[in-house]
Order: structure tokens, then sequence, then C-alpha cells
């Protein structure tokens, strides 16, 4: 049994993706036998392993432990942000990774965003879900969900925008759930409904009520202009719901290279195409959901404590043996690579 810390920068009670991660991943390692605390920071608080969410906003709570505990295992987990902003321009991103004994990426094409070096002590943990309830939309009308806190890095209103371009009389709407966490992000969503009846914001929902909206809906749009791997999709996978989302590297890596629902992004044309193909050609909508359907073992909660447990496995045994693993990341970077190539 091992003590270990989560830091992660969303703090309890919060809805974001990075607090429910960090929840799931508390109850999985007390479950195999761990004793776990979830924290925003870490200010010396014992323990023989810490896994810090976000390179960049935990960076003050990795470079404190690594000072006090320099070989005590240390685990980073690569956010969106991360990846797709902060690494490039970053120091104290990359810093972090260079301070981890492992890194823990949340979808496949994100190992292609990391130099060889920290690829070799990198592991693929694909985000799970279990929801209790299945893909039931109702019989009239063709409902689009838009699930996630209102950002920028989420492109939150394509969907509405693509509305424009859809016929007059096409039984579409948009529902969309999620705080407004960016600057005027709410006193835009009410202009979009002020203008385009067929759209509706609800706000902020609480998590199960978020998951039955989903289940009820033709379609789930993803349309970020980054993801380090949208727990949202995973939830759609193990429902059912079909998923159009934007062609960008973290939701690539969630549904596959070869998924017939990408976009281009920011394209709200082309969104309305891939909406209107889905709504009026059911060898297309069954195509979806085939889709996704095969995608959807990835996403079990099995998949991902096992995942889980084998990225961090050599840490637990470094521990044992009195070092740390900076310079031998273990078998699990190396297998997470040979898994996700095929």
């Amino acid at each position: 049994m091992a003590r270990i810390a989560i830091v992660t920068p969303a703090r309890a009670g919060s809805r974001t993706g990075n607090r429910h991660t960090a929840a799931r991943w508390a109850r999985m390692l007390r479950a195999a036998g761990h004793r776990v605390a979830v924290l925003t920071q870490w200010r010396g608080e014992r323990c023989d392993l810490l896994v810090a969410l976000h390179a960049t906003r935990s960076f003050a709570s990795v470079e404190r432990y690594r000072a006090a505990q320099p070989a005590t295992p240390l685990a980073v987990v690569l956010t969106g942000t991360d990846l797709y902003r902060d690494l490039p321009a970053s120091a104290e991103a990359r810093r972090s990774l260079q301070l981890a004994d492992r890194i823990i990426v949340l979808q496949d094409q994100a190992l292609r965003r990391l130099a060889p070096r920290m690829r070799r002590k990198a592991a693929v943990v694909y985000q799970s879900a279990d929801p209790l309830v299945r893909h039931a939309p109702g019989a009239r009308g063709f409902r689009v969900a838009v699930i996630g806190h209102l950002r920028k890095e989420k492109d939150p209103f394509r969907a509405a925008a693509a509305l424009a371009h859809l016929p007059a009389d096409a039984d579409v709407e948009v529902m969309q759930l999620g705080a407004a966490l960016g600057p005027g992000m709410g006193g835009e969503a009410k202009r979009w409904m002020a203008r385009e009846s067929r759209y509706r914001w609800i706000g902020s929902v609480p998590h199960a009520r978020a998951l039955a909206w989903l289940a009820k809906s033709r379609l789930l749009v993803v349309s970020s202009r980054m993801e380090g791997g949208a727990n949202v999709i995973a939830e759609a996978a193990r429902i059912g719901t079909p998923v159009l989302a934007s062609r960008v590297p973290g939701n690539v890596g969630m549904l596959g290279g070869d998924y017939p629902g990408f976009f281009p992004l920011g394209d709200a044309r082309a969104l309305a195409r891939r909406i209107l193909r889905a709504c009026g050609d059911p060898a297309f909508y069954r195509r979806l959901r085939r889709a996704l359907r095969a995608r959807c073992r990835l996403f079990a909660p099995a998949a991902e404590r096992s995942a889980l447990l084998r990225a961090l496995g050599p840490l637990f045994r470094a521990r044992a043996r009195g070092s740390s693993t900076s310079a031998r990341p273990g078998p699990a970077g190396r297998a997470s690579g040979r898994r996700t190539r095929r």
C-alpha cells in the first residue's frame, strides 16, 4: 500500500474535467489498496507518490515536491492546454516533464507532441465512463447536445453558428450545457439564444443530469480547438450517442483517425453539413454509431483502471527499491506505445 497525493488545480466541488479525473482515479487507486488524498496544491503532505494533473498549473506543487523529496516518484498528467498551447512556450510546463518519473497522456495522439526522451517515460491512460443511462432520444425532433464549460479553447458556439447554415424547416435544435467560465461567454450565449430560436443554453447542471441530456440527444458535438482527451466523448461512446467532432489531435486520439464524424476546426458550414447528413441519412447515422461502438472498449472503467495501475506500477516498485525511475520509465510507457500503434 502506498500513500498517494493527487494534485489538481480544480477545487473540491468543481465540475471541471480535471476534478472528475482526479476523483475517479482516487477511487480506483483506493480500490487497489492505496491511501489517496486529492489536493489543489502539495504543501508538504506526507506521500509516497505525487500525481500532478496539469503540467503548467500544478508546476509549483511539482517543483516543491521534487525539491523536498528528490527520490520519491512523481507522475505528471498532461491536459489539452498543456499539450497544444503551453508546452512550446512555457518553461514551467517543460520543467514539469523533466522532473517527472512518469508522464501520463489521455489519448494516443498526445505522444506525438512529446520529444523522444519524454515519450520514453510516457503512458496512455484513456479516461472512462460508466453511465447508468443508455441512448434513448425522443421520437420527435433532432436534438444536438454540446456539453462542456464555455471557454475559448472549446470554440463553444460552433454548433449554434451551424444552425444558420441549415434549412429553416430542418427540425434540429442545439442544447448547450456548461458554465460560462470564459470572459463574456454567458452574454454571448444569451445573444445566440436571442437571435436563434433553435439554440438553448441551459448552463451548469449536475453530472447525472448532463448524462441524461446526452442520452436523450441524437448527436453530441465536440467543437474544441484543443483537447487533452475529452471525457464527454468517452461518456457518449458508453451511452451510445454518436459524436461529431472537430478534427484536432485530441479528438482524433479519442475517436480514431478514420472516424466518419469529423469536421474542420472552426467550420460552421461543414458542421452543418454533417448535422444535416446525420439527420437525413440513416446509413450515415448508423455508420457513426458503429464507428463509435468500435472505440467503446477503450473507455471502460476496467480498461482505465488497468492502464492507470500499469502506468504507476513501476513507480511503486521503484519506491520499494528506494530509487527513482526517471532514467528508466519502465514497461508502461513502452507497452502503451505498442498498444496505440496497432
